[in-house]
């Protein structure tokens, strides 16, 4: 069964992709069916940038546990660049 679970948050940064760097717009979070991951369902990663097509697009599938670590280890090192003064 699909969730329908995703969305979207503007961003700026850069990935990398097959033909190297690119800007990097927007992320896509969702949870639903996977297509590489060997799960039934999976936590999904999109930063992309479709300005400069469909290939502008990094992805990642994850299960729940490597989602939950992803984001405690996000938050730390956002908290450490905070008190470290240097947040530009």
């Amino acid at each position: 069964m699909c969730t329908m679970i995703a969305m979207s948050a503007a961003v700026t940064g850069m990935g990398k992709g097959a033909d190297g760097w690119f800007r990097v717009n927007q992320a896509t979070v969702g949870y639903d069916h996977a297509t590489h991951s060997g799960t039934e369902h999976a936590l999904l990663l999109d930063f992309t940038n479709y300005e400069l097509g469909v290939d502008a697009r990094v992805a990642l599938e994850l299960d729940l546990a490597s989602g939950r670590a992803l984001m405690a280890q996000l938050q730390s090192a956002i908290e450490a660049a905070e008190a470290s003064e240097r947040v530009a």
